[in-house]
């Protein structure tokens, strides 16, 4: 087999286009305890996370590669003491760059030096609309007032600003007081992201979990909110797999417009890549972004659609959905090339639908919440 062909799964040849975005993962150190943290359940140490020369050269070959906006992300990226000169040079380097926080760790004076350093856009996550159940999830008393401090900084010094709500079975109910306080911050968007049952989330499933009703209901209130809010602030809403009747287009089709690089350098086609067993993730401290981005095997592993099996390669979603999640496939039917579970053509759905009723009626209030390596913490 020429080597220089980059193949999927299948051995078939495939071809790239270009990335538009890149998630930076700083790091995985953070202040909270958010039991559905999309951080893998082996976190990364301090002393293996790349320097700020190494995600410098990171920022600028992605710029080079085709990348426009870069997301800072975590864990918290404010544990990261060298934040204000990642932001430089991500700048520096020509990327749009959002700033994706629990707004824990952050001053007034800090945020100054990142407006002066380059941020364009503020993305705070919001985990209640109160003290009670903000802390609660997050595991950090004081969270919530913090993040409301951090809040206003945000507005008084200009940044566009995002609220990142994440709803599950404990807080779903809560969704208009959700949006109501995003508009009461000024957001100019707010995501409705419904809990993604990979890693920490899948431990806390029947904890969070939200019942089917709870999803019909918030699918209704986030249609009348974007009517009511049209011209002054988007919704998107992100809603539980687990109740749809076909699945989402994965990260817009696997290694087609972003990617993701972890805080060991690692470079992923998407952030749960990883609980994808036999795929070989390439690193950026040894081979060059673009030669992973093009000819790398877990990126050009379900690339396309020439890797999908049948129900998939003659559906007429095949261009829309792209075969959904690769994950999901992994974590319910422990086959990452097979149909995802969530689709009404899989097998695998009449089962992922009982285990989600299960979960949502079990009652369950306890969590396990994130942890890191003692040496790890901030």
């Amino acid at each position: 087999m020429n080597q220089d062909i980059a193949r999927d799964i299948k051995g078939n040849p495939v071809t790239s286009g270009l990335p538009m975005a890149m998630l930076a993962e700083l790091t995985h150190r953070c202040p909270l305890s958010c039991p559905y943290c999309s951080n893998p359940l082996e976190l990364t140490r301090q002393a293996a996370e790349l320097s700020t020369e190494e995600w410098a050269s990171a920022f600028r070959q992605a710029a080079e590669l085709g990348v426009l906006q870069v997301h800072l992300s975590g864990g918290e990226p404010a544990s990261r003491r060298d934040l204000v000169d990642l932001v430089k040079a991500a700048r520096d380097a020509g990327l749009y760059v959002n700033l994706i926080t629990s707004g824990i760790g952050l001053t007034e004076a800090r945020l100054r030096e990142l407006d002066e350093a380059g941020v364009d856009h503020v993305q705070l996550s919001l985990q209640g609309v109160n003290a009670e159940m903000a802390d609660w999830i997050g595991g950090y008393k004081g969270g919530f007032n913090r993040k409301m401090q951090v809040a206003q900084w945000i507005a008084d010094i200009g940044f566009p600003l995002t609220v990142n709500a994440v709803v599950h079975r404990q807080n779903v109910d809560r969704l208009p007081e959700m949006i109501a306080m995003a508009e009461d911050l000024g957001a100019r968007r707010i995501e409705v992201a419904t809990v993604q049952f990979h890693g920490w989330a899948e431990r806390n499933r029947k904890t969070l979990m939200p019942t089917y009703e709870q999803s019909l209901e918030a699918r209704r209130i986030v249609n009348e909110a974007r009517e009511r809010l049209r011209g002054v602030m988007v919704i998107d809403y992100v809603p539980p797999d687990h109740h749809a009747k076909f699945p989402k287009a994965c990260m817009g089709g696997w290694g087609s417009t972003g990617l993701n690089i972890a805080p060991d350098g690692s470079v992923l086609p998407c952030h749960a890549a990883q609980t994808i067993t036999g795929l070989k993730f390439d690193n950026i401290r040894d081979l060059p972004l673009a030669e992973i981005w093009h000819k790398g095997s877990a990126f050009n592993a379900f690339r396309g659609t020439a890797w999908m099996p049948e129900p998939c390669q003659s559906c007429e979603r095949r261009d829309i959905d792209f075969g959904g999640c690769r994950c999901q496939a992994m974590a319910m039917a422990q086959d990452p090339t097979l149909t995802d579970p969530v689709c009404s053509r899989s097998p695998f759905q009449a089962q992922l639908h009982a285990m989600a009723e299960a979960d949502s009626q079990s009652g369950d209030t306890e969590l396990v919440y994130r942890t890191m390596p003692k040496e790890a913490r901030p």
